[in-house]
């Protein structure tokens, strides 16, 4: 199935059915306990130990056992379906889980996807806008689509109404791969309109969501949506939209992910480029009038040698994750003393140095010890 093992995925799920257990939490919990079967088998006073878990988050630890083979048929339920649509669950822990996708902060520990990630998808730019774009975004978005998809770069939006539906179509008759991010289970295609073009995204691209089987694409998802959407991609670029529109929501994230934005200029009598010449005039965004323009700033060369000027380590490392690094060494250095050497929080620098201990860099040893392998 995965590289996490069944048991671990059910003890997942069973922990983020808690109201108020996300990833941080989550990741906090594993650098105090290591496994999850360990959390659920640690006492209360171990658990008041835990960064940001409370005497009620203790409390409903303790009690979510008695649920635990609820979950487990549930989960059942939910992978036998998932095969008979052909889709699967992936966990953050597991090898094909998206390495951009890991980067951001709170990345959703399970995703469903319907399709098979490629090489590719490293080189991944996201193209979003409003559902209403003029005839000008309409014509802008397939052309840097249909460009994108020609340098072997995948395209990822939301398979949303208007732009989003636009730029995947132009990606997959330029015979490119697209990624679409949606907001509701794998099992609910929305808009109801774009099932053919859902099933040929799933065929040449993939189909993501964090969402599980069942969940209708109410509004309170897109948000969330959103924040994939830029975390999957070097860069986000911005067609049309309103100052209020979702992609600027996109943006918002993208910014906030360390990655670039880029933006059309539109015609500033319509409401639909506001938000372009707004990002713009802000300096929050590349003014761009070719795929070129994108190219030179992430640094992607031509086909078919793309990336070729991006040095590609062996195993990608965030920024935090760097600065732990570089302060490591064979010599073990005890928590208080890596996060005052770092500037950084203890339940950050614990997040981070997990992370690196599933990446094989670093090793934790008794006493909130940590050296570098």
């Amino acid at each position: 199935m995965s590289k996490i093992t069944y048991e671990n995925l059910a003890y997942l799920k069973l922990l983020l059915n808690i109201e108020g257990i996300g990833p941080q939490k989550i990741f906090s919990l594993l650098s105090q306990f290591r496994e999850f079967e360990s959390i659920l088998d640690a006492d209360f006073n171990n658990l008041l130990r835990v960064d940001r878990i409370s005497k009620i988050l203790a409390t409903k630890i303790l009690s979510s056992k008695e649920n635990l083979l609820k979950i487990k048929k549930e989960l059942d339920n939910e992978l036998e379906y998932l095969q008979k649509i052909g889709g699967q669950l992936i966990t953050y822990w597991d090898v094909n889980y998206p390495d951009m996708l890991k980067k951001i902060y709170f990345p959703p520990l399970i995703i469903y996807t319907a399709g098979n990630f490629s090489e590719y998808d490293k080189y991944s730019v996201a193209i979003v806008g409003t559902r209403l774009p003029s005839s000008y975004g309409k014509l802008q978005t397939e052309k840097f689509s249909a460009e994108l998809a020609n340098k072997n770069i995948t395209v990822v939006s939301g398979m949303a109404r208007g732009i989003d539906s636009f730029a995947h179509e132009a990606a997959l008759k330029a015979g490119g791969r697209t990624i679409a991010v949606t907001g509701s289970g794998l099992d609910i295609v929305y808009p109801p309109e774009n099932k053919k073009l859902f099933n040929q995204i799933k065929e040449k691209g993939v189909v993501i969501t964090e969402f599980g089987l069942g969940t209708k694409p109410d509004a309170q998802n897109f948000p969330r949506r959103n924040r994939i959407i830029s975390g999957l991609s070097l860069g986000t670029l911005v067609v049309e939209t309103k100052l209020n529109g979702g992609a600027m929501q996109t943006a918002a994230y993208a910014l906030d992910q360390n990655r670039e934005v880029f933006a059309i200029p539109g015609n500033i009598n319509i409401g639909q480029s506001e938000g372009p010449n707004k990002l713009i005039q802000n300096g929050e965004a590349k003014l761009v009038t070719c795929v070129e323009d994108i190219l030179l700033e992430l640094q992607l060369q031509l086909k078919p040698e793309i990336g070729k000027n991006i040095p590609q380590p062996t195993v990608e490392l965030n920024l935090f994750e760097e600065k732990l690094i570089n302060i490591l060494s064979t010599d073990p250095k005890q928590i208080d003393e890596i996060a005052t050497t770092c500037s950084m929080s203890t339940t950050d620098c614990l997040v981070n140095l997990l992370t690196l201990e599933f990446k094989g860099l670093v090793k934790q040893l008794p006493g909130k010890m940590f050296i570098r392998c």
